[in-house]
């Protein structure tokens, strides 16, 4: 077996170990014949004895150290004591022929340790250049050297393969974006008319939207440089160090030029200046205040580097820096609707074994309010469930149970629930799914189980027919009214009550004040109110706190009296499908239709290429929104 190469092919570097090896053999070599010559034994005497021995002539010399002396005997013997300094005793000493030396303080017993330190700190000083000079500030010892270095990722043209085919959805997000590629590409095109490239752009939204994602195929587009960090990799402990790694970033972008310089989470540095105290909140104030002067400062290129950042919290950033010629565009990257939910779950089941049967445009429709994220962890779960049963591909049952899981969470099948709590939760469901089932203008029903899930024992569960962007007066009323029904069918059927209800009341409530406080929806009329239970809500009179309460009381009462009288109208309804419910806990919609001889709502029949949006612009002279409207559906 070979043996390893202990040296580097480096003369230079194989010279500078020489040197390093002969300093350290002479050092350690004079601290061994120094300490050596100083290993004979000296023996501890008293004052007295040390006087008795001067007295009687045996002292050859001694060494003075302030208080204390050493001294040698005629003998050969060594001695130590501690002595009081006088007149009286440097005569004796002189009439007896002592050789006396005084030591300053400064070069006493410290000198060793001195010697020894001073060697030490010469060594180091030496590993650490040569650590310096051969890995390039490697390691632990090179990490105190770059603390000021920017911890960025670079990614070149060529190994980013993201582009903006692989970002299903936003798609007025990548509208907006697309023109900075364009100004990438073609800069003569904008620059004949005295346009100038943004400075910077914040993409603002939900976590889980895509944002960095979008970041990544923007540098997949324009096939430039690209370089890729956190806001909390710029605020270290040490002040000074973040500032020092926004130039650092900058410095090296400027060599890349035209790039793009991409900085996640930037409210971990960009927060508003004076928002907190003490050392830390320097720190971070000195990084944002060179980031600010690096996008737009006194020495800046106007289009050499393009910043893009993303955050969670556009609210807490600082105004410096969301003002134009820093951050000139704020592009929001929403919840995805209905055909974007359909364009991520395709992108995604490409990676995935799914069956050919499974309508993602259905699943789409069932899962308002997912992120991209959400999507993609949705197949992930639905491909681990149909791996579970060893199936050869992704069914729609395994995209539900994955869904239900997300949504509700696990069940708690082995949790023991007596039959009187079951049945009492039976009925309780039952009053939701029956006043989900009578009223119109709710989401339609899709499934009610009694199976425990998460926090609760069962649950009645709706899902929106599409995206909702406002709500009428009439469906908040009629989700109060559906919130109100288990706690209605408790009071009725078992004259009790249980703590079961709470969500639904806390539910019912919110929605009523909301009514009042925010949307006008009331007696009170077009008035908002801030009635927040926090310090910075305003303050109202007492008056008008009781009007507010009055008014949503009301509101609670008419829905109540309106949905009991609903539900014992058809209480025999309510009876059937609660006995059928508690014998087989779970009963999806068609089941119940089928089970009350209930007409099944007509739904919207929704194609991925629907158009839903009625712009200003696309209706024509003398017609009203409604007017299309009422066409589209004589179409249909």
């Amino acid at each position: 077996m070979k043996n390893k190469r202990r040296f580097s092919s480096d003369p230079k570097k194989n010279s500078y170990i020489g040197w390093m090896v002969l300093v350290a053999c002479i050092g350690l070599s004079a601290l061994f014949f120094r300490y050596s010559a100083d290993e004979i034994q000296v023996e501890p005497f008293l004052y007295s004895t040390m006087l008795n021995h001067l007295d009687e002539g045996k002292i050859q010399s001694v060494q003075v150290y302030e208080n204390q002396v050493y001294g040698t005997l005629k003998d050969g013997r060594r001695f130590e004591t501690m002595i009081i300094p006088s007149a009286k005793l440097w005569d004796q000493m002189h009439e007896q022929k002592v050789v006396i030396k005084v030591v300053p303080q400064d070069n006493g017993i410290w000198g060793n340790y001195i010697f020894f330190v001073l060697l030490l700190g010469l060594m180091i000083w030496g590993l650490f250049y040569f650590k310096q000079n051969q890995g390039g500030g490697s390691g632990a010892m090179g990490k105190i050297f770059n603390v000021g270095k920017s911890r960025a990722k670079f990614f070149s043209p060529n190994t980013i393969t993201v582009t903006f085919k692989d970002v299903a959805g936003v798609v007025e997000a990548k509208e907006e974006l697309q023109d900075v590629i364009d100004f990438l590409k073609n800069p003569k095109k904008y620059e004949r008319l005295g346009a100038k490239v943004p400075r910077g752009i914040l993409l603002s939204g939900a976590p889980g939207n895509g944002k960095t994602m979008l970041a990544k195929a923007v540098a997949g587009e324009a096939s430039c440089p690209f370089f890729s960090t956190s806001g909390s990799d710029f605020v270290e402990v040490f002040v000074g160090v973040g500032a020092s790694r926004v130039r650092d970033l900058f410095l090296q972008a400027r060599k890349h030029v035209p790039c793009i310089v991409f900085i996640d989470e930037i409210d971990a540095v960009g927060r508003h200046r004076g928002a907190g105290m003490g050392g830390g909140n320097d720190e971070r104030e000195q990084t944002l205040n060179q980031l600010l002067s690096e996008m737009d400062g006194f020495s800046t290129e106007p289009g050499a580097v393009i910043v893009l950042a993303a955050t969670n919290r556009p609210d807490v950033l600082d105004k410096a820096l969301l003002r134009p010629g820093r951050f000139d565009k704020q592009i929001d990257v929403g919840y995805p609707d209905v055909k974007s939910r359909h364009q991520i779950l395709e992108v995604h089941a490409k990676k995935a074994v799914v069956d050919k049967s499974v309508n993602l445009l259905k699943i789409a429709q069932g899962t308002p309010g997912f992120t991209g994220a959400d999507l993609a962890n949705l197949i992930n779960h639905a491909a681990i469930f149909a791996s579970k049963k060893e199936q050869d591909s992704i069914e729609t049952k395994d995209f539900e149970e994955a869904r239900d899981r997300l949504m509700l969470g696990s069940e708690k099948s082995s949790l023991f629930i007596t039959d009187k709590d079951r049945l009492k939760t039976a009925y309780h469901e039952s009053g939701h799914t029956l006043l989900n089932l009578l009223l119109l203008d709710t989401d339609p029903f899709h499934k009610v189980t009694i199976i425990p899930r998460g926090r609760t024992l069962g649950v009645s569960w709706s899902l929106p027919e599409r995206d909702r962007i406002s709500d009428s007066q009439t469906e908040m009323l009629s989700r109060i009214k559906v919130a109100l029904g288990g706690y209605i069918v408790e009071k009725m059927i078992f004259n009790d009550l249980t703590s079961g209800a709470s969500s639904d009341l806390e539910k019912a409530n919110s929605i009523a004040r909301a009514m009042v406080c925010q949307y006008g929806m009331s007696d009170m009329g077009p008035l908002v109110f801030d009635v927040r239970h926090d310090q910075s809500s305003i303050q109202y009179a007492e008056d008008t706190l009781i009007k507010i309460d009055s008014h949503i009381s009301e509101i609670i009462k008419r829905c109540m009296d309106e949905a009991h009288i609903l539900i014992e109208e058809n209480r025999d309804k309510l009876e059937l499908l609660a006995t059928t419910l508690n014998e087989k806990e779970t009963l999806i919609a068609e089941q119940v239709y089928d089970l009350l001889d209930i007409e099944p709502r007509e739904m919207h029949s929704f194609k991925p290429d629907d158009d839903l949006d009625i712009r200003p612009d696309s209706i024509p002279e003398g017609e009203s929104p409604d007017d299309i409207l009422v066409e589209k559906e004589k179409n249909e």
